[in-house]
């Protein structure tokens, strides 16, 4: 009998700042969400950020020096570290979902969505475990270094692409 996995699926989405990840990462969690799937997302930021509004009582526990804050309601919770946090640290959270979409983390070792937008996105091609290139309909599939066994899709395209994803994630 075969053994559970440890954690589900990851499927990441990776390219350069404004080359729309983020919009096709919600175009496919909305795709699946349809499908009556389980969908976990994580994101990178190489960006400072703030969750949390000043004046909240979290924000004012982060004010305070707190190292992890969670807060949790009747419909969600959230949590806010102060230090990074490796992906694999972030998966050990998603417990029960049918699919994780990771947002960047370039170096991770899953699947990954490269989101081609110029030319200079070409040098993504390099990273490991690109399993297919994500075209704007600006950036001419010619320019796309022969690779074989590599597909190309158009951005606005989700219904290949969602195939795509359910078959990388075996679901």
């Amino acid at each position: 009998m075969p053994q559970p996995a440890l954690h589900p699926p990851v499927i990441q989405i990776v390219g350069y700042k404004n080359s729309g990840k983020t919009t096709l990462l919600c175009r496919l969690v909305e795709r699946l969400k349809a499908d009556r799937l389980t969908v976990g997302t994580v994101k990178h930021d190489a960006h400072d950020f703030t969750m949390d509004q000043p004046g909240t009582d979290t924000w004012q526990h982060q004010q305070a020096g707190a190292d992890l804050t969670a807060i949790s309601s009747s419909r969600r919770t959230a949590w806010l570290m102060n230090r990074p946090a490796e992906l694999q640290e972030l998966l050990a959270g998603m417990h029960g979902v049918d699919l994780v979409l990771a947002e960047g983390f370039k170096t991770a070792p899953y699947p990954k969505l490269i989101l081609l937008r110029q030319e200079s996105d070409l040098e993504l091609l390099q990273l490991a475990n690109v399993t297919a290139a994500v075209q704007w309909p600006s950036f001419s599939a010619e320019r796309i270094p022969a690779s074989p066994g590599l597909p190309v899709f158009p951005i606005d395209g989700i219904e290949p692409l969602y195939r795509l994803v359910r078959t990388l994630a075996g679901i």
